[in-house]
């Protein structure tokens, strides 16, 4: 009776079954979940890929913004504050990027034009120059027919000059495209910014999903928001308002490449190179070409601008993070060959968090 009982037991339809044994089906399911998931994944990306760079930028201007829109609620309200935000944001970028950006295509359509019309002329190479060592007979048979024939010249070495000649004006072309996308992510970040609480839940969740740890994915995001600031802020805020007043001395001046120039000195002020450098130059062509009190005026604005990093930084900055200059030069350049002028500002952000990250993910592995 009793085998017959247990025998009746181990028969059970309905008993458990062991956990090695998976049916099937169940791999059958698990597959087909698996990849209406990631055709789903694939559908999105393929949608939303094109407007990444710009999302992650808008992105970046959000958490920027998010302490100033913190300031602005309890008066304005949260859509009030947002809309001022934007409102302003979109103004103080619009009227500065369309006089650079045009200033920089009128500098380069010149520049072609007068060679494509010999309107440039060269003096004779210097006598020196004809005894350097190795190369300069031929720099100086190239300066010299330069000088004497531009036309023989151009049907010569045409050929090495309408390559970067051609990147330049593609790289024009590029920088206007930059500034419509500045005016875009301004009012994109604006948008975030009204949502910025959801938004650091849903990072918070994502991160904790990731890590498996609350109060890591928590810490995750503050130390990211944190770097975003402080160089958002402290680099690329500060390179933006020294290239910007240096570029108000350029205009006011009358120089011709003003643009070209401001651009450099943005470039510059982002790769934490002394501005000096450039300035210099610039300086003494005034003194050479403009009289002396409007040249001394433009010496002093200088020097003002260049030395007002001391103040900008620490206002801007605040305590900060340390992030090694090869990492945000690598960002700038990078960036700027991926995406052209947005890319300028997208690049050092990313890398320098990316950096931080992983230089925390390893603490946190040795400990």
């Amino acid at each position: 009776m009793r085998n017959a009982l247990s025998k009746g037991l181990t028969m059970d339809p309905n008993a458990p079954r062991p956990r090695d044994a998976i049916a099937p089906s169940t791999i059958i399911d698990a597959a087909i979940r698996l990849g209406l998931v990631g055709t789903l994944v694939y559908a999105c990306a393929r949608i939303v890929l094109p407007f990444g760079f710009l999302l992650i930028w808008s992105a970046i201007l959000a958490v920027m913004l998010h302490p100033l829109h913190l300031r602005l609620v309890s008066r304005l309200g949260n859509r009030g504050s947002a809309l001022l935000i934007g409102l302003i944001g979109v103004s103080l970028m619009l009227g500065p990027m369309v006089i650079l950006v045009t200033s920089l295509a009128t500098s380069l359509y010149s520049l072609i034009a007068n060679f494509q019309s010999q309107g440039v002329t060269f003096p004779e190479p210097p006598l020196w120059l004809d005894g350097t060592p190795l190369v300069g007979k031929k720099m100086a048979e190239i300066w010299s027919l330069v000088a004497s024939n531009m036309p023989a010249a151009l049907a010569k070495y045409g050929h090495l000059v309408s390559g970067p000649l051609a990147w330049f004006a593609s790289f024009a072309g590029g920088l206007a495209m930059g500034e419509l996308s500045f005016v875009v992510s301004f009012a994109i970040a604006a948008a975030l910014v009204a949502h910025g609480e959801n938004a650091a839940e849903f990072a918070r969740r994502a991160l904790e999903r990731v890590t498996g740890n609350e109060a890591r994915a928590g810490q995750l995001v503050a130390l990211t928001a944190a770097t975003i600031r402080g160089v958002g802020l402290g680099v690329v805020g500060v390179a933006v308002v020294q290239s910007l007043l240096l570029g108000f001395g350029f205009f006011t001046i009358g120089i011709q490449a003003a643009g070209p120039l401001t651009l450099a000195a943005l470039l510059l002020g982002i790769m934490q190179v002394p501005l000096i450098l450039l300035t210099l130059p610039v300086v003494v062509y005034v003194f050479y070409s403009e009289a002396t009190q409007p040249a001394v005026i433009f010496l002093i604005w200088n020097i003002v601008v260049g030395l007002s990093d001391n103040i900008l930084r620490p206002l801007m900055l605040g305590r900060g993070l340390e992030v090694p200059m090869p990492i945000i030069l690598i960002g700038v350049l990078g960036g700027m060959i991926v995406d052209g002028l947005l890319g300028i500002f997208v690049g050092p952000v990313l890398l320098a968090v990316s950096y931080v990250l992983l230089l925390d993910w390893l603490h946190q592995h040795r400990v």
